[in-house]
């Protein structure tokens, strides 16, 4: 069973929501808030596996809680999903950065949202990577030229590969297609360079490789 935190100010959102989630034998709405101290707080009581968190909201925004989430060690197994009205919103990389998992877009079409919720729980891939991709490559070209991190350095030039392959956007078994390795062997990859890079999700490594200069915004993989 998966278990959800809504937070969001507009009660019809969430209620919507909690209607396509609760439909799914899978997937359980353990709360509801309507703000982002309140998620934090809630997070901490009900330790959720998802919280589907809207970015703008009065007080404590979505952008905050995030990153208070992300920072309590206690809530180490809690995914943030960022909910947007935009697809490209200068608050969403700012939100990946802080620890969220992904996002989506608030207009979704119901299958994309519990498919979405899945993902994000198994900790498997991105939230649409195509956009997500997108969103990364158009904001990572605002910060400062890049520096290599010496914690690079720690990485097999095999590791290095899978990384530029994640920050693509491409799945675990896509990984495993483009290399010619089993999904599992992949999988082995991902979960040890996010080790030795101390990132606990894939979003933090998509991050990590645009900052870091690994790759550069519009890049993809060939």
């Amino acid at each position: 069973m998966i278990r959800i935190l809504l937070a969001d100010d507009q009660k019809l959102v969430r209620a919507g929501f909690r209607s396509i989630l609760e439909d799914e034998a899978d997937l359980d709405v353990v709360g509801e808030v309507s703000d982002g101290a309140e998620a934090v707080a809630a997070c901490r009581e009900l330790r959720p596996d998802i919280v589907l968190m809207d970015i703008r909201m009065p007080g404590t925004d979505g952008l905050e809680a995030a990153r208070r989430i992300a920072a309590d060690e206690r809530l180490a197994d809690v995914r943030v999903v960022i909910l947007t009205t935009f697809d490209l919103d200068d608050y969403v990389y700012g939100a990946l950065r802080a620890g969220a998992a992904g996002f989506l877009v608030k207009d979704t079409e119901p299958e994309e949202l519990i498919h979405a919720v899945r993902v994000a729980a198994r900790g498997d891939a991105l939230i649409s990577p195509s956009v997500t991709r997108r969103l990364i490559a158009e904001f990572a070209g605002r910060v400062k030229a890049p520096e290599p991190g010496p914690r690079l350095n720690a990485l097999t030039e095999r590791e290095a590969e899978v990384m530029r392959l994640v920050a693509a956007g491409l799945t675990n078994d896509e990984i495993a297609a483009r290399l010619v390795l089993s999904p599992a062997t992949a999988k082995t990859h991902v979960s040890r360079i996010m080790t030795k890079l101390g990132v606990r999700d894939r979003a933090q490594l998509v991050v990590l490789a645009y900052e870091s200069g690994m790759v550069r915004p519009g890049w993809l993989a060939p």
